[in-house]
C-alpha cells in the first residue's frame, strides 16, 4: 500500500512485555484513549524520545518509501509535545514565550553577545514568526500580555504555539485540555480542527500534510470529534486465549477510524453515541474478554475507502 508517511511504533508499556505496533499516516489526527495506567502517556514520551521503547523501536518516515526512516532514540525537534499543565516564563510576553525555542535552536549565548547587531535582526524575525503562530492559534490581539495576564485556555494556546513554531513532523499533546472549562475545552478542539482543515487542503494541492497529531484524552466525546482516528489501549482483552498465565499488559484493542469535522461543524455527540459506547465497553470494561485484533480495523477501513475511490 502506497502511503506519503509513516510511523511504526513498538513500545513496551506499563513496565511489561505487551507490546504495541500501529502506524500512522502523516496529516491524521489520532485520539489515544484508554483506563488509567494502561500507558498512553508512557507512549506518547516514548514517541518524543524521552523515555526509549523497552523493545521494539519508533521510527519516523519522511519519504514515500521505508528506504528513509529515522529511529527515536532521543529528542528532536521533528517532534514536540504540549502537556495539560503548560510551562510558560512569567517574564516574557506570549510572543516572547513562543519565539523563545527559535531563540535557542537558531543562536547560542556568546553569539547574542558578541554580535549584538546580527542577533537583533534575528530575533526580529523570531518574533515576526512568533506572531504568525499567535494568529493561527487565535492570540494576535494577545501578543504583548503575560502569563499573569491571561486566562488558562489562552495559556495553553500559547504553549500550543510554542511547539508549532518549531515546525515538527509529530504533535504530541497529553491531556491539553483537560483543565479547563467546557467553553474553553470546545474552542481548543476547534483550533486542531483547523490544523486538520490545513491538512486536507494541502493534500489537495498535492503537498506535504504539516501536522501530525496524537493527543491523549480522558473524554471520548472530544476523541471522536477532534480525531480522524481512534486508537484504544487497554489491559482489558482476552489473553488467557494466548496462553498467558498472567495478563502481559496493555496493547491495542481499538483502532478505528473517527467521522471528520469541520472547524464550524455543529458538535452533535448523537452523531457518534454508538461509536462512544462501543470504545468505552471495548476499552474500558474490565469484563472484556474481546481478541485484541477484534476492533483494530483501521487499515481495512483505509483499503476499503482506497477501493471505493479507485471504482466509484
Amino acid at each position: 500500500m502506497t502511503q506519503d508517511w509513516s510511523s511504526t511504533f513498538r513500545a513496551s508499556l506499563t513496565g511489561s512485555e505487551q507490546t504495541t505496533c500501529s502506524r500512522v499516516l502523516r496529516g491524521g489526527i489520532v485520539a489515544l484513549v484508554g483506563p488509567s495506567g494502561c500507558g498512553k502517556s508512557t507512549l506518547l514520551r516514548a514517541i518524543v524520545g524521552t523515555h526509549p521503547a523497552k523493545a521494539g523501536k519508533i521510527v519516523v518516515f519522511s519519504g514515500k518509501t521505508r528506504e528513509h526512516g529515522r529511529e527515536v532514540r532521543q529528542p528532536g525537534r521533528d517532534r514536540g509535545i504540549v502537556y495539560q499543565k503548560y510551562s510558560l516564563f512569567p517574564f516574557l510576553t506570549a510572543q516572547q514565550n513562543v519565539a523563545f525555542g527559535l531563540m535557542l535552536d537558531e543562536s547560542s549565548l556568546p553569539y547574542r553577545f558578541c554580535r549584538p547587531l546580527a542577533w537583533r535582526s534575528l530575533h526580529r524575525r523570531h518574533l515576526d514568526q512568533a506572531a504568525v503562530f499567535l494568529d493561527k492559534v487565535g492570540l494576535a490581539s494577545a501578543a504583548n500580555l503575560y502569563p499573569a495576564e491571561m486566562s488558562g485556555g489562552m495559556q495553553q494556546r500559547v504553549a500550543i504555539a510554542q511547539a508549532l513554531i518549531m515546525r515538527p513532523e509529530i504533535l504530541l499533546l497529553d491531556e491539553p485540555f483537560g483543565a479547563l472549562d467546557e467553553a474553553m475545552r470546545e474552542e481548543l478542539q476547534r483550533m486542531l480542527l483547523t490544523l486538520y482543515l490545513e491538512n486536507s487542503q494541502a493534500l489537495k494541492k498535492g503537498e506535504k500534510p504539516p501536522y501530525t497529531i496524537f493527543i491523549v484524552t480522558h473524554e471520548l466525546n472530544e476523541a471522536i470529534f477532534v480525531g480522524d482516528r481512534v486508537v484504544g489501549l487497554s489491559q482489558y482483552w482476552n489473553w488467557q486465549e494466548e496462553g498467558a498465565a498472567t495478563c502481559p499488559g496493555a496493547t491495542i484493542v481499538y483502532d478505528q477510524k473517527a467521522p471528520v469535522f469541520l472547524p464550524d461543524d455543529e458538535r452533535d455527540y448523537g452523531q457518534f453515541a454508538h461509536q462512544r459506547e462501543r470504545i468505552r465497553e471495548v476499552v474500558f470494561n474490565p469484563e472484556n474478554h474481546r481478541r485484541r485484533n477484534e476492533f483494530r480495523t483501521f487499515w481495512k477501513e483505509v483499503h476499503q475507502d482506497e477501493t471505493q475511490r479507485a471504482n466509484p
